[in-house]
């Protein structure tokens, strides 16, 4: 399916930045700490950066868990699988802002005792506090769950709810879907307005704490500069949705540009991104060991986090 390939197609490391050889301002980040990682995708942090979560799968993306890494005296420990992950389909982590509630997409069955998946729904786990385990995983039920595929969720500080989602109603292909929070359940989600869907795809959607903007993946739009681009829309004063414009060349690459999430309190946008910039040595190359060292970098067009400063992108507002 269309949309498993854009979903399967953002971490402050021990060694946050390493060297890009692109024009672009974004930054690869983790180069040490997950090198060893075919694909990596889907970054959600704390807000004081001491714990992250991110998906880890194989190169197809058949094999896919949640991986957690927490600071210790400053250092980033080594990746380890989530306590609720490891044995189905998890991906697309998002922690809430208190740090007490985690967010994810997965195929897992709704009972324990079966071991039959099926499609792709909105789960949580939760803790009384963050030195405290995660819960088992909870299926976010209906209306927000369906039949259908639910991906990528994010939430806002109030708890209202963003994700993606292929229901017969949506605008396109896939569509960015909107549940707000009613003190003790979800409402029937609606598709967001043609600022931002269209009859397209659309997916991996951020939105920010307090529901200022959004940062989405638009999938070979006319404005875009390839494959899948970030863009962004702003809330208006009438809470209508801005059209949205494409971040551009700072951020967006002619591959694969999806899964955006932005630290509002030290305001880095992190992303993934499959771009390459793998090119032959003049000389040619004289050894395997110069041949993996080219086909091995961090822009090899597998699944790579980035990070690049989100005040850059504040003048799209006007």
């Amino acid at each position: 399916m269309m949309r498993i390939l854009l979903l399967c197609i953002c971490l402050v490391g021990q060694s946050i930045i390493g060297t890009s050889q692109s024009s672009s301002s974004a930054k690869p980040a983790f180069l040490n700490l997950l090198k060893e990682y075919p694909n990596v995708r889907d970054f959600s942090n704390s807000e004081d950066t001491k714990e992250a979560y991110f998906s880890a799968q194989s190169p197809l993306g058949e094999v896919s868990a949640i991986m957690m890494i927490k600071k210790i005296d400053e250092r980033w420990n080594s990746p380890e699988i989530a306590s609720f992950s490891g044995k189905f389909q998890d991906l697309e982590p998002f922690l809430s802002l208190d740090g007490l509630s985690l967010y994810f997409a997965s195929n897992r069955p709704l009972r324990d005792t079966s071991d039959k998946t099926k499609d792709y729904d909105i789960w949580r786990v939760e803790r009384k506090n963050k030195n405290s385990p995660w819960s088992n995983p909870i299926n976010l039920g209906s209306p927000v769950n369906t039949e259908h595929n639910e991906f990528y969720p994010s939430l806002s500080a109030n708890k209202n709810l963003y994700f993606t989602s292929d229901l017969p109603d949506s605008k396109g292909k896939d569509d960015i879907f909107f549940s707000s929070w009613n003190n003790d359940s979800y409402s029937k989600p609606v598709s967001l307005s043609d600022s931002i869907n269209s009859d397209g795809y659309e997916f991996n959607a951020y939105i920010a704490p307090d529901e200022s903007f959004l940062i989405f993946s638009g999938y070979n739009r006319e404005d875009g500069l390839g494959s899948g681009d970030l863009y962004i829309s702003y809330k208006k004063k009438d809470q209508s949705w801005s059209k949205a414009k494409n971040l551009g060349s700072d951020i967006n690459s002619q591959y694969m540009d999806y899964c955006p999430y932005v630290n509002t309190k030290t305001n880095i946008l992190y992303f993934t991104s499959k771009r390459s910039n793998l090119e032959i040595p003049n000389e040619g190359f004289n050894s395997a060991n110069d041949f993996l060292k080219i086909v091995t970098s961090y822009e090899n067009g597998l699944s790579r986090i980035y990070l690049a400063s989100f005040e850059n992108f504040l003048f799209l507002k006007k």
